[in-house]
């Protein structure tokens, strides 16, 4: 049931004889009764709200809402009935958006960039597309722009850089100059903040701030509340493919009506207070330097890395994008070459490259990658891949693999009929959580996290973070959290480590760390967040 509100909903569609009713007034994009369906499931289930220029639509919701099956059927991608309307004319799978009018900025911005092309030739090739006539200068003054509007550099090392080496930070703005340069008139961004740090996240919402002011509508799909309390003028609650609440952002947050509204908006539970107490070394890392190769030279990415992670215990990486904490947790995978540096579990030394390591030492150290989709076979189903660590690393019969990964993937959440589909068939959501049994099917010592969480609404956040706690107290499990997200870190973390541009420059106790950081950066990176109890900033 739709909960209305002060911003009520459009109403539903005339019958199909009639001729389609004219947007409302002021109105940039209008959907009525939008509806999606997959075999007898609906995606989507009778939607509507309106979006003027300039302002700022929050479509918030647990994993396999909806959101992003409604932002895809705003760009024309898939099959729906009731109707979408962008400024005036109407959006279908046949009649798209023109090219260039709607920006889609997608949860994983590097899908969204060509692979093999340039930075520079393709915003190049934008600007000329859509600036017809224009000379090179000009489009190169036009380029120069956009990227100073969204903080990305103008150099060209930078404009001959490929997009894989790009941060997802610099990968995300870059599709926004994109959109910018098209001249779009709608931003559909999706997760925008998943991954990043909150300095950036910070950077992104004051963008998002900025476009709107500019006259561009955004329609922002997301789970993270701090950057919907900080930028939304509406809010729609989606639940199951429904709409259950619907209103301004002041209404939404401070009063949600609807159960579900009210649950999935609530501040996060205080996380526990973490232990104190000092275990046995189980994985340690000393004088650790790794590099990345830029063009034909080597850029170290980390210097002189030196940790220590207690059996049992979970240390928390935290630090701005770009700053190494990925090259760090994939060194120790054995995913990334160290240049120099040792890494022991147990005492005992790791090789450097996982090709070199034993299969008792790939099963003790397991890695959740941040982006869950594609870390997996796209041909192959969820369950037959979970199932496969425990017959390549443990030599388990087909029939106990399976039996041990439906049940850890019961303990996360997924029943069978969900994971027996291909992974294209799942959310975002349910695949972190199918990711995250998969590593668990090895019977890791180690479990290294990835932004493990990333993108989950704050109900299925909270689950995840239990069940890791749960886990790591019962099996013993040693866990490296990677996390831009503060309530992750105070849930988990009993240790904190600091990078900043691949050195650590503070490292100690969570408590310590989360209420009385001496550092500025770890200051700026775990304070509570100002936007949890302010209301939106711009008009």
């Amino acid at each position: 049931m739709l909960v209305s509100r002060r911003t009520d909903p459009p109403p539903r569609p005339a019958p199909r004889t009639t001729a389609p009713r004219p947007p409302t007034p002021g109105t940039l994009l209008e959907v009525r009764d939008l509806t999606v369906t997959s075999g007898d499931t609906r995606l989507v289930d009778g939607v509507s709200f309106a979006l003027p220029a300039g302002k700022i639509l929050a479509v918030v919701g647990a994993s396999g809402s909806g959101k992003t099956t409604t932002g895809r059927a705003l760009l024309g991608d898939v099959v729906h009935t009731g109707t979408v309307t962008l400024a005036g004319a109407p959006v279908t799978t046949r009649t798209p958006p023109p090219p260039g009018s709607v920006g889609y900025v997608p949860q994983q911005p590097g899908a969204a960039l060509h692979p093999v092309r340039r930075i520079g030739a393709v915003l190049d090739e934008i600007a000329r597309h859509h600036t017809p006539g224009t000379g090179r200068s000009a489009r190169r003054r036009a380029v120069t722009a956009v990227l100073d509007r969204v903080s990305l550099p103008t150099d060209r090392r930078f404009l001959r850089r490929f997009p894989h080496q790009l941060s997802g930070g610099q990968q995300q703005r870059l599709v926004i100059a994109h959109a910018l340069l098209a001249h779009a008139v709608l931003l559909i961004a999706d997760e925008p903040t998943t991954g990043q740090d909150a300095l950036t996240r910070t950077d992104v919402a004051r963008e998002l701030t900025t476009l709107a002011r500019d006259g561009i509508a955004v329609l922002l799909l997301s789970h993270d509340l701090h950057l919907v309390r900080a930028v939304a003028d509406q809010i729609l609650v989606l639940h199951r493919g429904a709409a259950v609440e619907y209103g301004t952002a002041a209404d939404v947050l401070a009063t949600p009506r609807h159960r579900h509204a009210r649950d999935l908006l609530a501040a996060p539970p205080h996380p526990p207070s973490t232990a104190t107490r000092q275990d046995r070394p189980l994985l340690h890392v000393a004088g650790l330097i790794a590099a990345h190769r830029d063009g034909g030279r080597r850029r170290d990415v980390l210097h002189d890395v030196t940790l220590t992670v207690p059996a049992g215990r979970c240390l928390a990486v935290v630090g701005r994008s770009g700053s190494g904490k990925t090259t760090l947790a994939r060194c120790l995978a054995g995913l990334h070459p160290t240049r120099t540096g040792l890494v022991t579990l147990d005492g005992q030394p790791l090789a450097g490259h996982l090709d070199r390591r034993r299969p008792d030492e790939l099963a003790a150290i397991q890695y959740v990658f941040q982006d869950a989709r594609a870390s997996f076979d796209p041909h192959r189903t969820v369950l037959d891949q979970t199932a496969a660590p425990a017959r390549r690393l443990h030599d388990a019969p087909p029939a106990q693999a399976r039996r041990t990964a439906l049940d850890l993937l019961a303990r996360v959440g997924l029943t069978e009929p969900t994971v027996t589909r291909r992974p294209d068939r799942l959310s975002g959501g349910e695949l972190h959580r199918a990711a995250l049994a998969r590593a668990l099917a090895s019977r890791p010592r180690v479990l290294i996290c990835d932004e493990t969480t990333a993108g989950l609404d704050r109900l299925t956040q909270h689950g995840i973070l239990t069940l890791l706690d749960e886990l790591r107290h019962s099996l013993r499990l040693t866990v490296v959290v990677i996390s831009h997200d503060r309530d992750v870190v105070a849930h988990l973390a009993d240790h904190i480590v600091v990078l900043d541009n691949g050195t650590v420059v503070d490292h100690g106790l969570a408590e310590d760390l989360l209420h009385h950081a001496q550092h500025p950066l770890t200051r700026a990176l775990l304070h509570p967040h100002p936007a949890d109890d302010t209301a939106p900033t711009h008009p």
